[in-house]
């Protein structure tokens, strides 16, 4: 957790600076990128560990993802800011849209991905089976014609 958060401080210490260097927020887009997966990467640790039976095997305190999620709530809110006041008009409208279109697009590659896995799984299955079948009918016709010489 703690290496998520400094990923994101630190993305947001180049955005800030590069805001208040230049006053184009679009100079900082691969800082913007850095600090959106270190968010989402430390919300998906939190939701793992809230979804799972056993707890985060890493044994962080609840306290501590709180103020973790908290301050990157934080920044994000100071990030919607510099997008309202040092970018285009709708620019933080826009930012939220794609988002959400990147988000679902995400969702979407992750269940092909897994029903790839899915197929190959089941193919592997048959093809086994196969050659198992294949080796017994093999092996029952040896044992047939040469056990009985």
């Amino acid at each position: 957790m703690l290496a998520e958060l400094s990923a994101a401080n630190a993305a947001f210490a180049v955005i800030k600076t590069a805001v208040q260097n230049s006053g184009d927020l679009l100079k900082a887009g691969k800082a913007i990128a850095d600090f959106v997966n270190a968010k989402d990467s430390l919300h998906q640790r939190a939701n793992k560990k809230k979804n799972s039976l056993f707890g985060d095997p890493n044994k962080t305190s609840d306290i501590e993802e709180f103020i973790a999620l908290e301050q990157i709530r934080e920044r994000e809110e100071e990030l919607k800011q510099y997008m309202i006041y040092c970018g285009r008009p709708g620019l933080w409208n826009d930012w939220i849209k794609f988002q959400v279109d990147a988000r679902v697009e995400r969702q979407r590659q992750k269940k092909l991905a897994e029903e790839r896995r899915e197929e190959i799984l089941v193919w592997a299955t048959i093809i086994g089976a196969v050659i198992l079948a294949s080796s017994l009918f093999i092996w029952f016709i040896y044992m047939f014609k040469f056990a009985g010489n």
